[in-house]
């Protein structure tokens, strides 16, 4: 039996993982999806106050809490900035870190810092409009969503608190994990981003991925879009029982 925490990305919730969940428990094996405070179903705690160290002590709480051990930790595009965090102050119960298509930050870097700068701004625009300094989402079809998950995702989306999105990673200590860690990232469509790079293995604004060196990182290439765990469930599956391992 394994120990999987599942931590969704910007205006997603445990939610996103059930089809994830589900597989991994019908093995036997133990799963945690994580709701970051002020998303999904703790949407009512959106506020201002909520920052990065919130939703990094959301997972780092979910692991000490449950009493997990050999972690196999899933992270998801703005939850890169989490798993670095919980690897850096945790790296004795993690067996591996997995970035499904997630931002792996270099010191200095925060989630927002890796968008183009137009895109920035409009969210901060929004930001600073809204009463609770929140952005809301695009629509599921950027991510490569149709049909029913569409809808789906349509429905159960909530905006995002703005502060956490803003925090730069420290430069002046460790942002590497220090655990192997496998990558993926989508390829269909492809999910934009800036060239970040840890744990062995980057991942370019074209959506292709290079190895950098160390680490022990190996990165697989999904066809799919930017919510594989809704979109490729079983392909994703797969991944995470071979981190397992």
């Amino acid at each position: 039996m394994a120990n999987f925490v599942l931590v969704h990305g910007a205006w997603h919730g445990a939610w996103c993982w059930q089809r994830v969940t589900s597989a991994l428990q019908s093995q036997g094996h133990r799963v945690h999806a994580v709701t970051l405070t002020g998303t999904g179903d703790r949407v009512h705690l959106m506020s201002p106050l909520v920052t990065l160290e919130t939703h990094i002590a959301d997972v780092m709480n979910t692991i000490v809490a449950e009493e997990l051990q050999d972690v196999v930790l899933a992270v998801h595009s703005y939850a890169g900035m989490l798993g670095t965090g919980v690897a850096d102050r945790l790296p004795g119960r993690l067996r591996h870190l997995v970035y499904v298509d997630a931002v792996v930050p270099k010191p200095g870097e925060s989630w927002s810092s890796t968008q183009a700068s137009a895109t920035r701004e409009a969210r901060l625009a929004a930001a600073r409009a809204s009463s609770d300094y929140s952005f809301p989402n695009p629509d599921p079809a950027v991510f490569g969503l149709a049909g029913e998950d569409h809808a789906g995702c349509s429905a159960a989306r909530h905006r995002i608190p703005a502060t956490p999105t803003r925090r730069r990673w420290p430069s002046t200590r460790s942002a590497w994990p220090r655990c192997p860690a496998p990558s993926s990232t989508a390829t269909s469509p492809r999910w934009a981003r800036s060239t970040s790079s840890g744990s062995g293995c980057a991942i370019r604004a074209s959506g292709t991925a290079r190895r950098v060196g160390g680490g022990g990182a190996r990165v697989v290439e999904l066809a799919t879009g930017h919510d594989p765990m809704i979109s490729a469930p079983g392909e994703l599956t797969r991944l995470l029982l071979e981190a397992s391992v």
